[in-house]
Parts: structure tokens; C-alpha cells; sequence
């Protein structure tokens, strides 16, 4: 199983969001989310960002390949 890379950080900053909702971390159904067993159970926060959008996390991706 592959390992994703956390970043830890008390605050964020980010442009070009279209909305977010708040959800639990599950197994399975509709809070299933690709994360570490560790956060299982764990507030999450969802941002839904505009791909056009200069420092959308989508646009940086492109931006070094």
C-alpha cells in the first residue's frame, strides 16, 4: 500500500475556492477519503477549488512538470 505524505501546519492560505464542507474520516461511504488509518475518525475540512485558479494545488502540479 502506498504511503501519503502529510504536511502538518496550523494555517493555510489558498485562492480560487469554490466551497468546503467539514466530514469525518470513514472506512467506507460517503466519508471515505484516501487517508492514513491514523486519521480515521478524524474532522476533516474538503476544498473544492477552481482549476483555473493561479494557486489552485491543480494549477502548481502543471506548472512544474
Amino acid at each position: 500500500m502506498r504511503r501519503i505524505k502529510t504536511t502538518i501546519s496550523n494555517e493555510i492560505s489558498v485562492k480560487g475556492i469554490r466551497g468546503f464542507f467539514e466530514r469525518r474520516v470513514t472506512k467506507f461511504g460517503t466519508g471515505a477519503i484516501d487517508a492514513p488509518k491514523e486519521y480515521l475518525g478524524k474532522k476533516v475540512i474538503i476544498l473544492v477549488c477552481d482549476e483555473n485558479e493561479e494557486h489552485s494545488p491543480k494549477a502548481e502540479e502543471k506548472k512544474e512538470k
